[in-house]
């Protein structure tokens, strides 16, 4: 891995609201959840912004994954609303790349937080994921 990343270095990523990204589509039976943006999926979009800055210096058969989150959820998003998830670099600490990271709507801030991932083996992980290693 020869490529650094900047501090201070961003990625947005925009997204619409729809039926399938709110907190009633991951209700169980009975359970009745407003139809806003879902808590999972604006984490899914922060974690894909911070995947996104990292995917310059994965060498080949490398990938990025999550290893720690620490998000606040601020304020609901209703279905047809534009989400924009944005993670920033900070600092490189070891294995862990950490970012801010956050999530605006029309009406302003609804997520922030900061997510760390690391930059690890494709292959070592699957084999150890199918419980090969």
């Amino acid at each position: 891995m020869g490529q650094t990343l900047e501090s201070g270095a961003t990625y947005e990523l925009r997204a619409k609201v729809d039926d399938t990204r709110t907190a009633a589509s991951l209700a169980d039976i009975g359970e009745v959840l407003p139809p806003v943006f879902g808590t999972p999926f604006m984490i899914a979009d922060m974690e894909r912004a911070c995947a996104a800055l990292l995917r310059p210096l994965l060498p080949e058969g490398w990938v990025s994954v999550g290893a720690k989150i620490e998000v606040s959820h601020l304020a609901p998003t209703p279905v047809g609303g534009e989400v924009t998830a944005t993670a920033q670099f900070t600092a490189q600490e070891g294995p862990l790349y950490w970012f801010d990271v956050w999530a605006e709507d029309a009406s302003g801030r609804i997520g922030k937080g900061r997510i760390a991932r690391a930059i690890v083996d494709q292959k070592a992980l699957l084999d150890k994921a199918e419980g090969r290693a």
